[in-house]
């Protein structure tokens, strides 16, 4: 059966949704086995390195683009450091002290913290959808992480994740400012491949200056679960995201994009045993309804 483009567009959008979702499910089975958060992180950048590699390849014998001059070369750097290695690290490092649920509420509050940044940086004015925008996430925020604490009963430990996690969502806001300024010229095939590349190579730089190379002989569910995270919640949302944006558009691609905390809470309950409270189920629908206001047009 044939499905019409939009109807594609629409189930690519969805299935890259879940797989972004599941990153944080997939970090949590593997920390039982002892692995750190270096080690883990450079097993995940390790199998995806090959997969951007024939992204760059492919993009550049199919559009022969202009060599990167020595500027785009230094944006290229800028987009690997802040949006995939050090908000990845980060993000990895927060999920050892927090629920899976929390970690996905703190980081979809980015498109807030962009507004935040575009004001500092950029000079751009906050409206006032904006500003309700950021009130309705940090409350939603708020409520979760009082979920949290009331689950776990450690405020430090929640507290230091939280911080942790909340500073990866700051790094990959920062990203997506810069990617806004080079992905028109230069395409978001190309930025993608060649970013994420730089970032696989600094992860793996991360791991063989602070550990031993023995590291990586991990158990087999932890290198599966490294496998996995590489294949279903790196490369190929980042692919079926690209294409439901081509054939849908990228508004209806960012408000399918909401369904990420939802699908989060549902797995961390179903696979993770997490506690579903009603202060994060009502936390997370004021992070949604926060991040649907920011987005939505006049």
């Amino acid at each position: 059966m044939n499905l019409p483009g939009h109807h594609i567009g629409l189930l690519f959008a969805v299935l890259g949704a879940v797989g972004f979702s599941f990153k944080a499910i997939l970090i949590k089975l593997a920390y039982p086995y002892g692995v750190d958060a270096v080690t883990l992180l450079a097993l995940r950048m390790g199998f995806a390195l090959p997969f951007f590699l024939v992204l760059g390849w492919h993009d550049q014998r199919t559009r022969r683009p202009d060599p990167l001059s020595r500027r785009d070369m230094g944006m290229m750097f800028g987009l690997g450091l802040t949006g995939y290695y050090l908000a990845s690290y980060l993000d990895f490092l927060g999920l050892q002290y927090i629920s899976a649920a929390l970690e996905r509420l703190i980081l979809f509050a980015y498109p807030t913290l962009v507004v935040v940044l575009s004001a500092l940086f950029l000079g751009k004015r906050i409206t006032g959808r904006a500003m309700g925008s950021i009130a309705l996430c940090y409350a939603g925020i708020a409520l979760a992480v009082t979920h949290d604490l009331h689950v776990t009963g450690g405020m430090q430990e929640v507290l230091v994740g939280g911080a942790l996690v909340f500073g990866s969502a700051v790094s990959y806001a920062v990203y997506l400012m810069g990617n806004g300024q080079v992905v028109g010229r230069l395409g978001a095939a190309r930025v993608t491949a060649w970013a994420s590349t730089i970032a696989c190579l600094l992860c793996l730089m991360h791991f063989v200056l602070t550990r031993p190379l023995g590291m990586l002989l991990q158990p087999w569910p932890v290198v599966l679960l490294g496998a996995a995270m590489a294949l279903f919640s790196t490369v190929l949302p980042v692919w079926m995201v690209s294409e439901a944006i081509r054939r849908m558009g990228a508004g209806p691609v960012s408000l399918i994009g909401t369904l990420g905390p939802v699908v989060t809470l549902f797995l961390g309950w179903l696979i993770l045993d997490e506690a579903i409270g009603l202060f994060q189920i009502l936390g997370g629908g004021l992070v949604v309804a926060g991040v649907l206001l920011v987005g939505k047009r006049r």
